[in-house]
């Protein structure tokens, strides 16, 4: 035991106590850290407004047996320009949470780590509807859940014409009519096609991608694919959905406000090719 220094992202924070909070952080070489940050809820604390979700921050810590305790914080990029907007910093949270599922504790992790870095500034830079879609994805992929999209998961046979619109994902992939079953799940080739971008190296233009019938049938896939693997709900799964359709947030001009909570306290305040790249 002693002390530590390390950076990472903040995913979650808990109240503790009347002044305390334990927050989750995914530090770059320590993997999921969970530690008690003592007096950050006090009025004029320095510490509280830095550890908050999706913050980066670099931090020293003292290493207990059960929970770390936060010695000190700074802040290496709070996210403003994602913080300032609604959509953006949903999908944000978003990530966070699912990283928080899957992290594991004291499991050093790079590539989730720079992989989430990235896709938060991504989302910081720009307005990206599907930034949290193949983020989700990625993020199978590195939990070793790589969708099989070109051939048949059961028989291995190729693409049809037309492509594959069934996706099984307890086989782990796109099924032909042989394999579907009695009820498959039906797919249009379309979203699996974007899927298939994502993960294929074609991810500049999905994230360039406007707001569309297809960009929410493929979030609404994605989130699917990792409540399966994580086996329980994203409590920022209704607010995702939120962001499409009559209520049109992505479309909307980019503005702040406070922020539904979800279980996460929250203050609201060119992407690259390999954004979220591991």
């Amino acid at each position: 035991m002693g002390l530590y220094r390390d950076q990472g992202v903040v995913l979650r924070t808990v109240k503790l106590g009347e002044a305390d909070r334990i927050v989750n952080i995914l530090s770059q070489s320590r993997g999921k850290i969970r530690a008690v940050a003592k007096g950050v809820r006090k009025p004029g604390s320095r510490n509280g407004s830095r550890l908050e979700p999706t913050s980066h921050v670099m931090f020293q810590c003292y290493e207990g047996r059960e929970l770390d305790v936060v010695t000190q914080v700074e802040t290496v990029d709070a996210f403003r320009h994602l913080r300032d907007d609604y959509a953006s910093l949903t999908s944000a949270l978003a990530m966070v949470e699912a990283t928080d599922q899957v992290a594991q504790e004291r499991a050093a992790n790079q590539p989730l780590y720079q992989m989430l870095v990235r896709a938060l500034r991504t989302l910081d830079e720009q307005r990206a509807p599907l930034v949290a879609s193949a983020f989700f994805w990625k993020l199978l992929s590195l939990e070793g859940f790589h969708p099989m999209l070109e051939h048949c998961a059961g028989c291995g046979r190729a693409e049809p014409d037309g492509g594959f619109d069934v996706l099984d994902l307890e086989a782990g992939g796109v099924l032909c009519q042989t394999c579907a079953g009695p009820f498959p799940r039906r797919v249009e080739p379309d979203v699996l096609a974007m899927v298939q971008r994502m993960l294929g190296g074609d991810l500049r233009r999905v994230l360039a991608e406007p707001d569309s019938p297809l960009v929410r049938d493929v979030e609404r896939l994605a989130l699917d694919a990792l409540e399966h693997h994580v086996e329980r709900r994203l409590r920022s799964a209704p607010l995702l959905a939120s962001l499409h359709g009559r209520q049109g947030h992505w479309n909307d001009a980019a503005g702040g406000g406070p922020h539904p909570s979800i279980g996460i306290p929250v203050e609201v305040g060119s992407s690259r090719s390999e954004a979220l790249e591991p």
